[in-house]
């Protein structure tokens, strides 16, 4: 299993897709334990143009650990068999192991500010993310 994560600079889920700084590839081994980290570069445009969506797939990726996401983006990433889980935040790595032990579901909240801003301030920040 391959979990991709959007982050920002500090290795913290980005509050926004459209401005993290890069990806974050989680390789998933059996008995759940992360065996590779890559870092895979943004490219250019939103997530729902760029076509990031079907190279991450092409890379066997099946689940995203979200922040913020405009529904264009998250459309994307499902039509390309990528299961999209927002409301994230936090470091990367401890929120794929919450994912990994089951403590991560989807809170369902795009971005509902894409389309005008490309910014906001009403994500949820601190350590963890969509807990049961």
């Amino acid at each position: 299993m391959k979990i991709v994560v959007p982050v920002n600079k500090e290795n913290k889920i980005s509050e926004h897709f459209g401005q993290s700084e890069n990806f974050n590839v989680f390789t998933v081994s059996e008995g759940n334990k992360v065996s590779n980290i890559k870092s895979v570069a943004k490219g250019h445009g939103c997530g729902c143009k760029s076509g990031v969506s079907s190279e991450l797939s092409s890379d066997g990726v099946t689940v995203m650990l979200a922040g913020g996401i405009g529904g264009g983006a998250v459309k994307s990433f499902m039509g390309s068999g990528i299961e999209v889980l927002r409301g994230c935040s936090g470091d990367a790595g401890e929120v794929v192991s919450m994912y990994l032990s089951g403590q991560i579901e989807d809170r369902g909240s795009s971005c509902s500010k894409h389309q005008e801003h490309h910014h906001h301030d009403e994500h949820q920040h601190g350590h963890s993310c969509c807990h049961n």
